[in-house]
């Protein structure tokens, strides 16, 4: 397994410094893990994802992707990573109700710059390894939850990122749909990539590869 990301001696601070969520974090996530984040409310888990994701700028240390380093990239480079290596879900699948299942996995295919040659061909295969390819033609906002959720994952995934980073992707889901989600997740692991989880659920964090608490502005492994 190789290191997919990582934070180097990462501090992230908010309201001036008075609030230090992020410490001189070290994280490594490899290829094939799926890594569980845990703590309280407020402990700093969302900040350590976006920051993972480059959605977040740390005030020292840097993020390496794939052994890049990210810091000096300027936002256009970190944008281009983020379209190009990284894959999101979040609680609320951000997906446009007014497109179809189709069409909003598609958009994904635009942002990653992938060739338009490609993006049939790998929206359908996308949205059939999420359980939904027979709504491909459904509106978003007529879907369930679950499927909303799923069409969400098939996006993150369809321009083969090699780290999807997860915010409460079950949050809102029953237990059965949560289960079809977390499956979607292991089995993204298992092809090769690796996947850090943001989560309450401690008994679906048990089932990850590893698990890290984050707490008073530190991480480690729990």
């Amino acid at each position: 397994m190789t290191v997919a990301v990582e934070c180097r001696g990462v501090t992230r601070t908010f309201d001036r410094g008075r609030v230090a969520p992020l410490v001189d974090v070290d994280v490594r996530v490899r290829t094939e893990q799926l890594v569980a984040v845990v703590g309280a409310s407020g402990a700093g888990k969302t900040t350590l994802l976006n920051v993972l994701g480059l959605l977040d700028q740390p005030d020292q240390g840097d993020v390496l992707v794939r052994g890049r380093a990210t810091r000096d990239l300027g936002e256009r480079g970190r944008a281009r990573v983020r379209a190009r290596q990284l894959g999101f879900v979040f609680q609320d699948s951000l997906v446009d109700p007014r497109r179809t299942a189709e069409e909003n996995v598609a958009l994904a295919c635009v942002f990653s710059g992938m060739s338009r040659a490609d993006r049939a061909a790998r929206v359908t295969a996308a949205l059939r390894s999420a359980d939904v390819g027979h709504r491909a033609q459904t509106r978003a906002a007529d879907l369930s939850g679950g499927e909303r959720q799923r069409v969400a994952v098939a996006r993150a995934v369809v321009h083969r990122p090699g780290v999807l980073l997860c915010d409460e992707p079950t949050g809102n889901l029953d237990e059965g749909n949560t289960e079809r989600v977390f499956g979607l997740l292991a089995a993204f692991a298992r092809s090769g990539g690796a996947v850090v989880l943001v989560t309450h659920d401690l008994d679906l964090a048990a089932r990850c590869d590893v698990v890290l608490r984050v707490a008073h502005g530190k991480v480690a492994a729990a």
